[in-house]
């Protein structure tokens, strides 16, 4: 029993995670501006879902809200950069994890990881079908009232037929393969900034005081309740980590790009709302189109309506491209070291990537999209993200106490704070979310728990290497 607790905890060799020893090196040719811009384009897009469902948790509070959430993403942030410094290899938190926290650890990482990557495509569906309809209502064109929206409890029950349409597109493209290059991340980015850039001038001269006012009307808990949703604006800054091994000095430049994509991403996030939300009244904001609706308050010129609308459509499909390669990297990595069953990473003989499990996620996450609320997917999908960044800040702290001379060659600066600070407030920001989020995220829990124990814990490439106690 004893042996079998110690092996929860068991650690994979650095050996393993390298690359070295699987060929060759991946280049090292990606500065600082380069991984800045990585971190962006995987970050811009989240705006786009969560104005209009910020705001109508915490009213005009959502400004504070944004600013809340960067703080706490900062803190994460370099609790990651040190990870990825001591293991700079191309991973994830699981892969962090494995190699200095142990096993369960890791397991339990990844499996928030799936949650956080894989229906991180649904939010995005949501929003950039919203994006559409306004588009199409722009020109007279409308869907039929049972497919517009997500909406199984109401007298007329409807489903988003163009977000499950969308993701299933996404799926399909990145089944038969994607490559993703840095020139192209960047020229994605420029368009989402060019679209940002002239929505605040379009709107900023028409910003009305009285819409900020009152600043705070649900209270406290309303200003909570929106930073915990609109914390999905800041997920993709660990995109920075996972190119760690193709940076030319990783110590120095991963910990800049990390910073300078969320210092970019969080003055814009600010700036955005406080048009939007000074601009309409919060409550007449749709979930995922807020900008679209303040933009039409003040201009009804289809040019300056177009290029917005693009610029939505850009950051949304962009999220669900990296969202869901994110997804195919984690179910890959796990498979590999034989956490998960080899078939779900197994390589399509003709596309040469994981096309079995990538068309099998998008279907699950095409109904998620198709049947749940925008809110309700970001709350679920944010629970998950929130635990494994809880996890990621308390695991440095616990790995400067038992491993104090291991190499760091970026050391997080102010710990404890950083990391005590990171892990307290993305656990207190877990429960301003609604019970029912609870619930869901406690059943996705306990199933990867079954999961681990009744195949992973059996199987792992770690466990058939381990010696006999």
């Amino acid at each position: 029993m004893k042996a079998s607790f110690k092996q929860l905890f068991a650690r994979q060799p650095l050996g393993w995670t390298s690359s070295e020893h699987q060929g060759p090196a991946l280049r090292r040719v990606l500065g600082w501006p380069a991984l800045t811009a990585i971190g962006l384009g995987t970050m811009l897009g989240g705006i786009f879902p969560t104005i209009g469902a910020g705001a109508h948790a915490a009213g005009p509070g959502v400004i504070l809200a944004y600013v809340l959430s960067g703080l706490v993403s900062v803190c994460v942030a370099l609790c990651y950069a040190e990870f990825a410094s001591m293991v700079p290899v191309a991973g994830s938190a699981y892969t962090y994890a494995y190699a200095t926290l142990g096993e369960l650890v890791a397991w339990i990482i990844g499996w928030d990881l799936i949650l956080e990557y894989g229906l991180s495509l649904a939010p995005t569906a949501s929003s950039l079908s919203d994006y559409f309809q306004h588009m199409l209502a722009n020109v007279g064109v409308t869907f039929p009232v049972w497919a517009q929206t997500a909406n199984l409890t109401g007298a007329h029950p409807q489903i988003d037929v163009f977000a499950a349409f969308m993701t299933l597109a996404i799926a399909a493209l990145v089944a038969v393969g994607i490559r993703e290059s840095a020139s192209v991340n960047g020229i994605l980015v420029l368009v989402q900034i060019v679209s940002m850039i002239v929505f605040v001038a379009v709107v900023a001269h028409a910003i009305v005081p009285a819409n900020l006012h009152p600043f705070a009307p649900f209270g406290y808990h309303g200003i909570l309740a929106s930073t915990a949703l609109v914390f999905f604006a800041y997920i993709g800054f660990d995109t920075v980590t996972v190119a760690s091994e193709e940076a030319k000095r990783p110590e120095r430049d991963v910990p800049i790009g990390i910073i300078l994509a969320l210092a970019i991403g969080g003055i814009l996030y600010v700036v955005l709302t406080l048009c939007t939300v000074g601009v309409l009244r919060y409550d007449r904001l749709s979930d995922g189109a807020a900008m679209l609706d303040a933009l039409g308050a003040v201009t009804k010129n289809h040019a300056f309506y177009w290029i917005v609308a693009i610029g939505g459509i850009a950051g949304n499909t962009t999220v669900m491209l990296t969202s869901l390669l994110g997804q195919v990297r984690i179910f890959y990595v796990m498979a590999r070291d034989r956490m998960l069953p080899p078939g779900v990473a197994r390589i399509h003989h003709v596309f040469r990537t994981p096309a079995r499990m990538t068309a099998i996620t998008g279907i699950i996450v095409a109904i998620f999209a198709a049947v749940f609320p925008l809110t309700d997917l970001l709350t679920l999908v944010n629970v998950g993200t929130l635990a494994a960044f809880a996890i990621v800040c308390a695991g440095v702290l616990v790995l400067r106490i038992v491993n104090p001379t291991a190499n760091r060659p970026f050391r997080a600066p102010l710990l404890p704070f950083f990391s005590i600070a990171g892990a307290g407030v993305c656990l207190y920001l877990i429960t301003g979310l609604q019970l029912a989020t609870w619930i869901r995220y406690g059943i996705w829990f306990v199933v990867g728990i079954l999961v681990y124990a009744l195949y992973g814990f059996r199987n792992s490439r770690l466990r058939v290497n381990l010696p006999e106690p």
